[in-house]
C-alpha cells in the first residue's frame, strides 16, 4: 500500500427495475492501486464518505508507508500503542495462516522486504548468506505477541511488521462490511485485482463473473485466461511474473515473493496463485503463501485446507507454463 489517499473518479447512478434498486459505480485510487465498487441499494446514502472512512481507518492502522500509523509506530519500537480492531483482525488472520503454512506466511518478513527493496526503506547494497543470517533472527511470527491489553510485544525491537500480503484483502472485507451495514446485499468490490462478491448483479439478475489474468498479460493490454462465477466469496491473486527488481550493481533478479524460512528471494516454480475463500483477507494471505511454498508443498497444503480453493500457474521441468486447479475451484469456472 504505497499511497494513502482516496480519490473518487466516477460516481454513476443507474435506475434498475428489480426491487427498485439503484446501481452505483465508484472508481478511484487507494492503497497504491485502483478500485471499482459496484453495488445495488434501495436506499440512498453517502457511499463516498463511508468508503473514504474505511480506507482512512485501514491506512491509519496497518499502512507502513504512513508515518503516524499504528504499525509504523510499532515498527519504530513504540510498545505503548494500543492497537485497534483492524490491527487485531489482521494479526489473527496472519497467525492462523502462519500456522497452517508452517511458517511460509509471515508478516514479520518486513526486514527482508526492505533489504531486497520491496518495502518502504532503501534496499541493502549487498545481500549474502551472512547478511541473511543476521536478518533472519528478526523474522518469525512466534517472536511477536498480541497481549490481553491489545499491545504488541516483540522479542527483538528490530522486528518489522509488513501486512501488505493480507491488509489489502482485509481492507476489501471492511468495505464489504460497510456496505452490508448500509443494507447492501448485492455488490462487487475490485481493488488491485482482488475481489469480493456478494449477492448478484441485479442489472441482469445473474451471478457476478470475474476474470483470471493470463501469466503473460501486458499491463497495457490485459488478457483473461479463465472466467469465474463468484458468489459470496473473496478472490485474490499473487504473481512474480511482473513484480521483481533488478539489482543495478549485480544485474540479479529478485522476485516479489520472499521465503521467510530461508530469506531467499529466488523464483519458485509457481508463477501465479489465484485463491477463492470465504473472505478476501484469507484469499490474499493464501495466494502469497502458495507463491512461497511452490507447487508440491502448495498441493499438499490444499488437501488439508477447508474452504480454500486455488488456481496455480507454474513452470515445469521443461520451463513450460502449466496450470494446477483444485477440484473445488473448477466448480467456479465458467464453461
Amino acid at each position: 500500500m504505497k499511497f494513502i489517499y482516496y480519490i473518487p473518479i466516477l460516481l454513476l447512478f443507474i435506475s434498475c427495475g428489480k426491487d427498485s434498486k439503484t446501481a452505483t459505480i465508484l472508481q478511484g485510487n487507494a492503497f497504491g492501486t485502483t478500485y471499482t465498487i459496484q453495488f445495488f441499494s434501495s436506499e440512498e446514502f453517502n457511499s463516498e464518505r463511508g468508503i473514504d472512512s474505511v480506507f482512512h481507518a485501514v491506512n491509519k492502522s496497518v499502512n507502513t508507508y504512513m508515518h503516524d500509523s499504528d504499525i509504523s509506530k510499532i515498527n519504530r519500537g513504540d510498545s505503548t500503542v494500543i492497537v485497534d480492531k483492524i490491527f487485531k483482525d489482521v494479526f489473527k488472520i496472519s497467525e492462523e495462516v502462519h500456522k497452517k503454512t508452517k511458517g511460509y506466511f509471515d508478516p514479520t518478513i518486513g526486514v527482508l522486504r526492505n533489504a531486497y527493496g520491496f518495502g518502504d526503506l532503501k534496499p541493502l547494497q549487498k545481500i549474502d548468506s551472512t547478511t541473511l543470517d543476521s536478518l533472519l533472527q528478526f523474522v518469525g511470527f512466534n517472536k511477536v505477541k498480541l497481549t490481553s491489553e491489545n499491545k504488541i510485544q516483540k522479542e527483538y525491537p528490530q522486528i518489522y511488521f509488513d501486512f501488505n500480503a493480507v491488509a489489502k484483502g482485509y481492507g476489501i472485507d471492511c468495505l464489504g462490511n460497510y456496505l452490508e451495514a448500509k443494507g447492501v446485499n448485492d455488490y462487487l468490490i475490485e481493488l488491485g485485482g482482488e475481489i469480493l462478491a456478494k449477492g448478484e448483479n441485479v442489472s441482469n439478475e445473474k451471478p457476478w463473473i470475474v476474470g483470471i489474468e493470463t501469466v503473460d498479460s501486458q499491463l497495457e493490454d490485459r488478457s483473461v485466461a479463465n472466467k469465474v462465477v463468484l458468489e459470496n466469496k473473496g478472490m485474490a491473486s499473487s504473481g512474480n511474473y511482473r513484480k521483481f527488481r533488478i539489482d543495478s550493481l549485480t544485474g540479479k533478479k529478485y522476485v516479489h515473493t520472499i521465503n521467510p524460512l530461508t530469506g531467499s528471494a529466488e523464483k519458485s516454480d509457481v508463477t501465479s496463485a489465484t485463491v477463492i475463500a470465504e473472505t478476501c483477507g484469507l484469499a490474499d494471505a493464501y495466494a502469497t503463501s502458495f507463491m512461497a511454498l511452490g507447487l508440491e508443498k502448495s498441493k499438499t497444503l490444499l488437501k488439508s485446507l477447508s474452504g480454500i480453493e486455488a488456481y496455480l500457474t507454474y513452470t515445469d521441468s521443461l520451463n513450460q507454463h502449466q496450470v494446477f486447479i483444485t477440484d473445488g475451484f473448477k466448480k467456479f469456472l465458467v464453461n
